[in-house]
């Protein structure tokens, strides 16, 4: 029953929506006659990608690699540096102004030296990851590890609980509904690196499918590739949503 009203309230009222855009979409380009490098149909894109499916699939595959790895280590890196900071205040004013001038910088302009450092495979399209992930995640974690009322706090402290004992029984599971929206959007925030940093710079991937289908004028190619991959978001996105779900079930 309640499996029932979930895909009731939220799964068909999405397909539906899903179902008139394409059937707008179509019906326009086929009203209008509108040429496949201007805006090429849903039903042509479906073929592309049907038609090219073998190096798309090796291209998403290295894609989500690169994106997954990044992600997991920027949600390491960034979580442990929000630990660090809670548990050592100073810090937080010596580091945060440094990280924040970081990452008012677009995340793609220090590809370049990324390329340089790192070469053109995974390991620079992973570091650009690490860098926009990590502090999304940090600033959440952060937030959320703050959360937990002082009253509380002294009340561990009463019983004998230290700084790592209240992290971990108290400012953890406060942090966690912070943390898990910080993921949803490092997620998104993952695949659009790494398929720049690709355009950017690579020898695989969908950022490199696109940039090479752009170069010899394949743009049904290019909205194969983003199709694709714009697929394989959403897919991470709805398994962050489970997880949420199922983890942070206390909301």
């Amino acid at each position: 029953m309640k499996n029932a009203e979930m895909i009731w309230h939220h799964v068909l009222p999405l397909a539906i929506s899903l179902v008139l855009l394409l059937g707008l979409w179509e019906t326009v380009v086929w009203y209008f006659d509108v040429q496949v490098f201007v805006l090429p149909s849903p039903s042509a894109i479906a073929a592309g990608v049907i038609d090219t499916w073998p190096v798309l699939q090796k291209a998403v595959l290295a894609t989500l690699n690169e994106a997954l790895t990044g992600f997991a280590l920027g949600i390491a890196i960034g979580l442990v540096l929000a630990m660090l900071l809670v548990l050592v205040p100073p810090l937080e004013a010596a580091l945060m102004p440094v990280l924040v001038a970081i990452n008012c910088v677009p995340v793609v302009a220090y590809t370049p030296l990324a390329l340089i450092w790192l070469g053109i495979g995974p390991a620079s399209k992973i570091a650009m990851v690490v860098i926009a992930v990590s502090f999304v995640i940090l600033l959440n974690a952060l937030q959320g590890l703050k959360r937990p009322e002082e009253e509380a706090i002294n009340l561990l402290r009463s019983f004998g609980a230290g700084p790592l004992r209240i992290m971990w029984t108290l400012r953890l599971p406060a942090a966690m509904p912070s943390l898990v929206n910080g993921m949803r959007v490092g997620i998104v925030r993952a695949m659009i690196i790494a398929i720049v940093s690709e355009m950017l710079g690579a020898y695989r991937g969908i950022g490199w499918i696109i940039f090479q289908a752009t170069q010899q004028v394949n743009f049904l190619q290019v909205w194969a590739a983003i199709a694709v991959s714009s697929v394989a978001s959403m897919i991470l996105y709805l398994v962050l949503v489970w997880v949420d779900r199922k983890i942070v079930w206390w909301k």
